[in-house]
């Protein structure tokens, strides 16, 4: 068995500013929707591959200080989805993040 991850963030206070702004920035120019049920967020971004490109960097820089969270992208139409989630301990980070796209930068 495998231990758990554990439920930290590993950024420093300027570091988490300047990333919720990136965040934010991204999701005032792209984010269309925002569904939660069940403790997973379900953000759906117009598709374009800028809009990919900072998602997937956002996705990739979250592994690295949140590895607890399970972050994924995928497409659907016209669309892409970022699917986010969390263990019970760290939903409130994940809510946090799933909020901070829709936050004004």
């Amino acid at each position: 068995m495998t231990d758990p991850k554990p439920i930290v963030c590993t950024l420093n206070e300027n570091d988490l500013r300047g990333r919720l702004e990136q965040i934010a920035a991204l999701g005032a120019d792209a984010l269309i929707a925002h569904e939660e049920a069940n403790g997973i967020h379900t953000l759906k971004f117009r598709r374009d591959d800028e809009t990919r490109r900072q998602l997937e960097q956002i996705v990739d820089a979250e592994a690295n200080c949140c590895s607890f969270l399970d972050l994924a992208i995928a497409e659907r139409n016209d669309e892409l989805i970022l699917t986010l989630s969390a263990p019970a301990e760290g939903r409130p980070v994940a809510d946090e993040l799933a909020r901070a796209f829709s936050a004004t930068p």
